[in-house]
């Protein structure tokens, strides 16, 4: 089991799934949605289906307690769930070729994320032809002499800048082979890149301030401003971002003094040949073409991020950004046609096995959506807590909440799903709603170390193994484990 791959890890936690829908009773809570071009909404379950004025008074009538705009402007546009309406359904176990067929159905609903993934190979793949990457990271480790430590600082900062304003996540998967290759040339390892890149998405994911796919409509979702206790999660990010930092910097140097501590030092040559390190030795010069296909290079995520938060760009326009950089880029350094597309196709199929890991892990959560067994956890989750005293409340939904992104690795799904139901209880425990906001940001932390979200196709892409990565970071899961649960206390007792 030591060096099981990733897709056999997946192919496992499908089977437990599916043994899950046997062993659990299905069920599921009447779900609200809104239908723009009628006006109206329309309220689902086993035994109802109606068409319900889409008014405030008719959300009152069912307690959702979310603003009318919230739905008419598209800030929530998934099904809502109705609190109070849970109903056991009849058993709908998934057997054997429910199984066989999840990788398919996965990779069919998740087509958007996968032909992002592809895309961004191929631009990979002709950027590596043209020798930019080779002179920039030659130029950037000559910079950095000395102070190699301020690529770790900035990177981890700057992602985690984005993971709280915007969600800045499925995204981070096109920096993986830009800046893994150049923490190494810093003389770290390819842990040290890996970290620096997804455990600054995660921070930033669990500490979000602005960002409208988590906090935002969690809070829409809960009925409260999503300024409410925006205070207490600003002092959550410098608190978690830092202990981070601090984290990776002190694995990084123990790594630069003494290579042989590397948790991935047996892989070192393996790692070096995969990134190009060796190819490396003979260094490109930075010529004006290389430095203008660099900028079109750049400019690219410069579109997709203006593109995400000011235009509602998504995975078609993301991704068609993608293709544009590499045809520009193609011009710009006069690859012929043939030479272009064998270098975009030889790239887009070095990420062909991140695809497949994306689609296992979308079958998963369709074979718990197909089982409904999602909506009894839920149910369940939420009657345990019942009676229990404010900080043991408070302490049990974030631990549940940690446990429910393994069955839902989705932060606006999640809030639809949950809030509505969890965030009355807050009511009857005796404060604010935010700290159930707070406790699903905070349970976001399980993304740490979670194989059904983004944690398995980004170590696919650096060539790191599943348990490598848990013997790195099960330190700092603790302490921000411990730290979390303290803030918590802290932030139910203020």
């Amino acid at each position: 089991m030591k060096n099981i791959t990733a897709y056999s890890i997946m192919m496992i936690i499908a089977a437990l799934t599916a043994v899950m829908t046997w062993l659990i009773p299905a069920g599921n809570y009447d779900s609200l949605t809104y239908n723009a071009a009628s006006d109206m909404f329309t309220q689902s379950g086993m035994e109802l289906s109606q068409s319900l004025p889409a008014t405030q008074e008719t959300l009152d009538s069912l307690n959702v307690k979310i603003p009318l705009e919230s739905f008419t402007s598209g800030a929530i546009y998934r099904p809502v769930s109705i609190p109070g309406t849970y109903n056991v359904v009849e058993s709908r176990p998934q057997g054997f070729f429910a199984l066989i067929m999840s990788p398919i159905k996965g990779m069919i609903d998740a087509a958007d994320i996968i032909f992002l993934v592809l895309f961004i190979g191929g631009l990979i793949g002709v950027m590596n032809m043209t020798g930019a990457f080779d002179a920039f990271i030659s130029w950037l480790a000559g910079v950095l002499k000395g102070r190699e430590y301020v690529l770790i600082i900035l990177t981890t900062a700057l992602i985690a800048a984005g993971g709280t304003t915007f969600g800045f996540a499925e995204e981070t998967i096109a920096l993986y082979l830009i800046l893994v290759p150049v923490f190494m040339a810093a003389g770290y390892d390819a842990m040290v890149g890996l970290a620096s890149i997804y455990l600054g998405s995660v921070i930033g994911g669990m500490s979000s301030t602005i960002n409208p796919f988590s906090v935002i409509i969690a809070s829409d979702s809960a009925g409260i401003l999503w300024t409410t206790g925006l205070s207490g999660r600003i002092v959550m990010l410098v608190i978690c971002i830092t202990l981070t930092i601090l984290f990776i910097l002190y694995y990084a140097n123990k790594v630069k003094k003494t290579p042989s501590s590397s948790i991935l030092f047996d892989q070192k040559e393996k790692l070096e040949e995969y990134f190009g390190m060796h190819a490396r030795e003979q260094v490109p010069p930075m010529t004006v073409q290389r430095l203008l296909i660099l900028i079109v290079f750049m400019s690219c995520f410069g579109v997709m991020i203006a593109g995400v938060t000011l235009l509602d760009w998504w995975f078609v326009e993301i991704t068609a950004t993608f293709l544009t950089g590499a045809i520009l880029i193609g011009f710009i350094a006069r690859i012929p046609e043939r030479e272009f597309v064998s270098a975009f196709v030889r790239g887009a199929s070095e990420l062909l096995g991140v695809a497949f890991i994306i689609g296992l892990a979308r079958g998963i959560s369709i074979l718990m959506s197909d089982g409904m067994i999602s909506d009894t956890v839920l149910n369940h989750a939420g009657s345990v807590t019942a009676g229990m005293s404010e900080e043991l409340f408070v302490n049990s939904m974030y631990l549940i909440y940690n446990g429910l992104f393994f069955l839902v690795p989705s932060t606006s799904g999640m809030a639809v799903l949950t809030m509505p139901v969890f965030a009355p209880l807050a009511d009857t425990a005796g404060f604010g709603r935010e700290i159930i906001v707070n406790t699903y940001l905070y349970g976001q932390l399980s993304f740490l170390v979670i194989p059904t979200g983004l944690l398995l196709p980004s170590l696919a892409i650096c060539k790191i193994g599943y348990d490598r990565y848990l013997k790195f970071v099960w330190p700092l899961l603790v302490i921000l484990l411990i730290v979390t649960m303290v803030v918590l206390t802290v932030q139910v007792n203020l």
